[in-house]
């Protein structure tokens, strides 16, 4: 049993973590370390008992990173290429692309690398390698805790629905990545009415410089158009980001009802990171997500994890940087 000490410590930590707030990523990297270390664990105690079983999950755990290293880059640079196709060049749209391309230029690094015998491209790769699995084991993290947030069911007792906004099709009209949160916010709001507490849905979303008007009022207006009460419609029409949608909304929940309770309503696929900024503005309230096109998920959840990664800059550049500064000592010592 002793054997299994680390898993359980790490899964007590994520069940904690959950308890107190979900909205942490501390507690995608406690999920993720119990999964690793439970995985070894039964591959050496599956190995001590049935060394035949033992060897089977030790060549299942290498067998798939290594299939899934040239059939993931494989499959990011198709989306990549359907994602230009369907939303144009912009820098978002490439990610799934240039990651891809990204991996196998790593994988072709560890090519040469083989075949030219060189030292100094070795560890050059091994650092490459090393850092690139560091990433990979938080991106992982982030998918998976990303899923279980996304199927958390939202607040019974919401004082308010906050739809967040996402942009407009000719300045002035809801697309349909907008149209499916609002969709999704007005069946939390029915969901809540129906308990006999209607709560109040606030629309968040300024006006950009090529928008004719704010889109929290495109917003309002698609939703009162299809019959949604007028009366219980709120318009947060400063924000620009994301996070001032957050905290922009929050000034008025708390001016209208201190202590309030609200469910924010997003993408799926922005589900959490908007969690985690919820978090950080201090708003009292779980997000829930709205469907998302297939293609679309790649490079949105790319961005995501990137702009998650880089909220926690400091720890994981110096983690980045420690990694390669071994391997440079590494290179020196072999001279």
């Amino acid at each position: 049993m002793i054997a299994y000490a680390p898993a359980v410590l790490f899964l007590v930590l994520f069940a904690v973590g959950v308890l107190r707030d979900r909205r942490r990523f501390s507690n995608a990297v406690y999920l993720g370390l119990a999964c690793i270390s439970l995985l070894f664990t039964l591959a050496a105690v599956a190995h001590r008992g049935h060394p035949g079983v033992g060897w089977f999950l030790a060549a299942l755990v290498l067998l798939v990173p290594f299939l899934g290293a040239f059939v993931l880059p494989a499959f990011l640079v198709a989306n990549g290429v359907k994602m230009i196709r369907k939303e144009g060049r912009s820098p978002a749209n490439l990610l799934s692309f240039l990651v891809g391309i990204g991996i196998f230029g790593l994988i072709g690094l560890m090519v040469a690398a083989v075949f030219t015998r060189s030292a100094g491209l070795a560890a050059a790769t091994g650092t490459l390698l090393l850092i690139a699995a560091y990433v990979s084991f938080l991106f992982f993290c982030f998918i998976g805790y990303a899923f279980l947030y996304g199927r958390l069911r939202p607040r019974r007792d919401a004082d308010f629905v906050v739809v967040l906004g996402s942009g407009l099709i000719g300045g002035e009209r809801v697309p349909p990545l907008l149209a499916s949160r609002l969709e999704r916010g007005r069946k939390v709001y029915e969901a809540q009415a129906a308990r006999g507490r209607a709560p109040m849905l606030i629309t968040s979303g300024g006006q950009g410089p090529d928008e004719k008007l704010p889109e929290s009022h495109a917003m309002a207006n698609y939703l009162t158009e299809r019959g949604f009460p007028a009366e219980h419609v709120l318009r947060e029409d400063r924000s620009r980001t994301t996070e001032e949608n957050l905290e922009y909304s929050k000034a008025i929940m708390s001016a209208a009802v201190p202590g309030y309770k609200c469910v924010i309503v997003t993408n799926n696929y922005h589900a959490f990171r908007a969690a985690l900024m919820a978090r950080k503005t201090g708003v009292n309230g779980q997000v829930v997500g709205s469907p998302t096109a297939a293609y679309f998920w790649p490079s949105a959840t790319i961005r995501e994890f990137v702009a998650v990664f880089l909220q926690h800059k400091l720890v994981n550049f110096s983690i980045c940087g420690v990694v390669a500064l071994f391997g440079v000592l590494g290179r020196l010592l072999a001279r």
